[in-house]
């Protein structure tokens, strides 16, 4: 299978060799960031990124991952193969050199690429440093190539093994465990997910992966490109209009590529990339899109005349509330900000983005008036909430609540101020609120009760929620603010924690907290804040009046009370079989607890707010795409959405399948 472009005489001449590869295995944190989970799948990336850059440029149409079954790993493509010709600067064949030197490349102005996702070019020969085993093999000129190395190093000359009718390039490699202390065991999961937004990203190209540990495989081709990972985005979403705004122009040496779908939420999703690399701080590509955005929104509402004249201009959050965008920049140079390239920097860019999306998106509007209509009657009633939100936000916050002042009188405060130690518990309900305010440490556990179910913010503004005592309780007690106010420095507690019943009702508080922090407050999860502790599910009354055993998983009760009954019998202690269970186990009694009203401050404090003893479960973001997803599901007014996710997870949904 070959690719769709000729090779135009891709040899050697096209790659250039910086410098070498020795700091690699001292320092390898410096290239992949870590040496953990992420550092390991960095590795498949850093090898796929360049057949993705084939795809780019042309010249190949299919990419495919293997996870192997004895703990490798191999990435394949149909491009051109790696050139395999003597490289005029090392002497070597000119696969070696990629694959051994530092810096060797076909992405640093030798004519290779003319875009490549590769910022540094190091991709390669990092892997090969960081592998305990990897083998190439090329598919060129009706030849296969193949060259094994360890730890970076040849172990042989490249030989010819065989004859091939395709082109391309396939590596196999073996992640050194003594560099992945961790792990070394791929994730299917995260392979899918790196593939499917590829095959978005890469109009018309076919990715795919086969795990064979577990004959699980997956393929992704999608003729509409980032239009169709726009509609993804948007799946549960009622949207203004079933058609996507899309256009893809070229201007001077560069592509930009936008698609746009407007939908009924209050939330903005903008994915912003530069050569398929994901810029999540944005630049100037972001820039330019949304001044393009706001001018020609606000130019079609005078011209249309559904802003008044005397109406002041809308502005850039009023706009944005239920945007669904994609914005793609291709460019030969790209200039990323910092190692982890979350921010382009090239200023170039953004006036190409503003041309692009001013022209055609006024295009759009002017032929498609009803849809027109849509967006700018949605912006419009943003700019009315906004006011009323700010006019709400001015009677409730006022000058003094990060300072300790105007606090919610149901707070329960901690003496410390710093909020590095101190920790605040959002509680279930008064009673279990008074035990906890009892039985806490005052000097750094503040206890914030609510009453009944917090609102369900996936549906609500800003002026919605500030009519909401228990949402306005508890931003006040937080101390960042909200919306446009919002600031993170201000954070009063490093660790905020939902303490509710281990029941269906306290799920569904917790539930309804964590849409309102993924949706309001997603810094303070994003930076690690946000806890769920864990109550104890039975205790286990020891015979004599000693201590308690409490248990926090219903699988682990049976394998203590089957732990104890054999210690006795071991003990030669006589066993009732006629006994429950648990008397046979030596306890006096068993007590299910329905909540944490039922405990006791002694109690409370002892199984789930000892910072010695206590269960919590840190609440992390691995993937805000599925998040939001999961969240649109669960909290969004689409039923049959609800209903089918709950149809086909109630015998097994647990706090994983949310993906949060």
């Amino acid at each position: 299978m070959s690719g769709t472009k000729k090779d135009n005489g891709y040899d050697g001449s096209q790659i250039q060799v910086l410098k070498g590869l020795e700091p690699v295995r001292k320092r390898p944190g410096m290239y992949i960031g870590s040496t953990g989970y992420d550092g390991l799948h960095h590795l498949i990336k850093e090898i796929a990124d360049n057949s993705i850059d084939e795809a780019i440029a042309g010249y190949a149409t299919h990419i495919s991952v293997t996870l192997l079954a004895d703990g490798g790993a191999r990435v394949e493509d149909n491009g051109r193969g790696i050139p395999v010709d003597k490289h005029s600067a090392t002497g070597k064949s000119t696969l070696e050199t990629v694959l051994t030197v530092l810096h060797a490349g076909g992405k640093f102005g030798g004519g290779g690429y003319k875009v490549s996702s590769g910022l540094h070019g190091v991709g390669s020969s990092v892997v090969n440093a960081l592998s305990e085993k990897m083998v190439a093999e090329v598919y060129h000129d009706g030849k296969i190539y193949r060259q094994e190395y360890a730890v970076g190093v040849p172990k042989s000359d490249i030989e010819v093994v065989g004859k091939t009718d395709k082109t391309g390039t396939s590596i196999t490699f073996y992640p050194d465990p003594t560099i992945f202390k961790e792990t070394v065991s791929f994730d299917y999961a995260w392979v899918v997910d790196y593939l499917r937004h590829q095959a978005f990203l890469t109009k018309g190209v076919h990715t795919s992966v086969f795990d064979e540990r577990t004959n699980e495989r997956q393929a992704f081709y999608f003729e509409g490109g980032i239009k169709s990972y726009v509609k993804k985005l948007n799946v549960g979403k009622d949207v203004l209009s079933d058609d996507v705004f899309y256009v893809e122009k070229q201007i001077e040496d560069s592509g930009v590529e936008i698609a746009v779908q407007y939908n009924d939420t209050f939330v903005e999703i903008l994915k912003p990339f530069a050569n398929n690399v994901l810029t999540p701080d944005g630049g100037a590509h972001v820039v330019g899109f949304r001044t393009a955005l706001n001018r020609v929104v606000n130019d079609y509402a005078r011209k249309s005349g559904l802003l008044k004249e005397k109406e002041e201009n809308l502005t850039a959050d009023d706009i944005k509330e239920g945007l669904t965008a994609v914005v793609l920049v291709k460019l030969p140079d790209p200039q990323f900000e910092g190692q982890t390239k979350n921010k382009l920097g090239n200023p170039e860019v953004r006036g190409y983005v503003d041309k692009v999306m001013s022209e055609y998106f006024a295009y759009y509007l002017e032929e498609n008036p009803a849809v027109a209509k849509k967006v700018v009657g949605k912006a419009i009633l943003a700019a009315r909430a906004r006011k009323a939100a700010r006019a709400a936000r001015d009677s409730v916050i006022r000058k003094g609540a990060l300072d300790g002042f105007n606090l919610p009188g149901k707070l329960a405060d901690c003496s410390s101020k710093n909020p590095e130690e101190c920790e605040l518990y959002i509680v279930e309900g008064d009673s279990a609120g008074g035990s906890a305010k009892t039985g806490r440490d005052n000097r750094t556990q503040a206890i914030l009760p609510l009453r009944g179910k917090v609102l369900n913010t996936e549906r609500a503004r800003l002026d919605k929620m500030f009519a909401n005592k228990e949402i306005v309780s508890l931003i006040k007690a937080l101390g960042v603010g909200i919306g446009e106010q919002f600031d993170l420095k201000g954070l009063r507690y490093h660790k905020v924690i939902f303490m509710t019943d281990a029941d269906v009702d306290g799920s569904h508080i917790s539930t309804l907290l964590l849409t309102f922090f993924f949706r309001f407050m997603p810094e303070v999860v994003n930076a690690g804040h946000v806890y769920l502790a864990k109550p104890p599910l039975f205790e286990l009354v020891r015979s004599g009046n000693q201590a308690s055993d409490f248990i926090y998983d219903e699988p682990d009760l049976e394998v203590l009370l089957n732990e104890k009954i054999e210690e006795r019998r071991a003990k030669g202690t006589k066993i009732n079989e006629n006994d429950e269970r648990f008397r046979q186990a030596g306890y006096n009694d068993q007590k299910r607890y329905k909540g944490l009203g039922e405990m006791d401050a002694t109690q409370l404090w002892e199984t789930t707010m000892n910072p010695e003893k206590r269960v919590l479960i840190s609440v992390k973001v691995e993937d805000a795409e599925k998040a939001d997803a999961i969240f649109t599901k669960l909290m969004g007014d689409e039923v049959e959405l609800r209903r089918s996710f709950i149809q086909s997870r109630a015998k097994s949904l647990n706090l994983e399948d949310l993906d949060v």
